[in-house]
């Protein structure tokens, strides 16, 4: 009897002392995985840093579509403008890019009805200012939050939310925003439907052509 409560109580202390394994932050993995990469290839300087969520993850071939141009593309899928924020150390900081080029944001507001335009302006401004705080000198370009079919509910609230980042970046130097939003719409106004693939929310070597023509005048 006594044994087996020695064996209780041997048990509760080794539990109690043994620390718990801390959840991993979300896209912890992603981050993981660039530093990997970094590891193996050290990243080139003065390049066009792509940050963002999955429209930059599944463009794959970017360096095809800007051969005028070393790029480095940082973007994760599913990420929103705070989890850029989160892991501005990793993704900008890391590197000594001659300009930035941010897609994100229509995953802040798919993530809940409560998050609004307003909120997605404000979370990009503190973006740009955590980036201009440290690279005050080179060209920030935020491309649009694009309309798809399979967020067609959200349109509204890209809309405004694009025209709010627009105004702020018109008062702010070395800073463009690229409209991709008007040049995905039908005669109708709807999402092109062309332009994706099957899922209706990612794009096509279609969708990526028209982002190629928009943003290319402005790479540095």
């Amino acid at each position: 009897m006594k044994s087996i409560a020695g064996t209780i109580i041997v048990f509760f202390l080794v539990l109690a002392f043994t620390p718990v394994q801390a959840q991993q932050p979300a896209f912890y993995n992603d981050i993981q995985q660039f530093r990997k990469l970094d590891r193996v290839r050290v990243p080139p300087e003065r390049a066009v840093l792509f940050i963002g969520s999955s429209s930059f993850t599944m463009w794959k071939d970017v360096q095809e579509y800007f051969p005028a141009h070393t790029i480095i593309n940082r973007g994760f899928g599913g990420s929103t403008l705070p989890d850029l924020i989160r892991y501005a150390d990793d993704i900008v900081f890391a590197y000594d890019p001659k300009q930035v080029v941010i897609y994100c944001g229509e995953n802040d507001l798919a993530a809940s009805d409560t998050v609004s335009a307003v909120t997605v302006t404000r979370r990009f401004i503190t973006l740009f200012t955590l980036i201009r705080q440290r690279y005050p000198k080179i060209p920030v370009l935020y491309i649009s939050m694009k309309p798809s079919p399979s967020r067609e509910h959200l349109m509204h609230k890209m809309d405004a939310g694009n025209r709010a980042i627009a105004e702020f970046l018109r008062k702010q130097k070395k800073a463009v925003f690229v409209d991709v939003y008007h040049l995905m719409l039908d005669e109708k106004g709807k999402p092109e439907k062309e332009l994706f693939i099957k899922d209706m929310l990612h794009m096509n070597s279609n969708g990526y052509a028209i982002w190629q023509k928009a943003i290319a005048p402005y790479l540095k």
